[in-house]
């Protein structure tokens, strides 16, 4: 059996290929996973200090949102706006991914009494 010349090299392109096509694919199962967990992150984060902000409320606006940016800072987040409304407390955060070059996560949570 003789083997053709214009064959020779042919497995190691292939492999090469397929080499490539793994590692994108894998780099992008990591940043799109690192991204859902930047957004339930804060999404948790969004519900505490909104939580916190609510219980807060009873010392005026300004400790409320201070209570709010306190428990994100501790998180590792950011208050992007917190607006009180009689006795409800609306507050948006966001997150920055561990990976670089992704959007910040944003999330908004409410608290306040439950309506009857």
């Amino acid at each position: 059996m003789t083997s053709r010349a214009n064959d020779e090299g042919v497995a190691t392109v292939v492999g090469a290929f397929a080499i490539v096509v793994l590692v994108a694919a894998t780099a992008g199962v990591v940043h799109v996973g690192s991204a859902v967990s930047a957004r339930h992150r804060a999404q948790s984060v969004a519900d505490l200090a909104a939580i916190a902000a609510a219980v807060s409320l009873d010392r005026g606006e300004a400790v409320a949102c201070g209570a709010a940016r306190t428990v994100a800072r501790r998180s590792a987040a950011t208050v992007d706006s917190c607006d009180v409304v009689a006795w409800d407390v609306t507050v948006e955060v966001s997150v920055v991914p561990a990976l670089p070059l992704s959007a910040p996560a944003r999330a908004i949570a409410r608290a306040g009494p439950v309506d009857e």
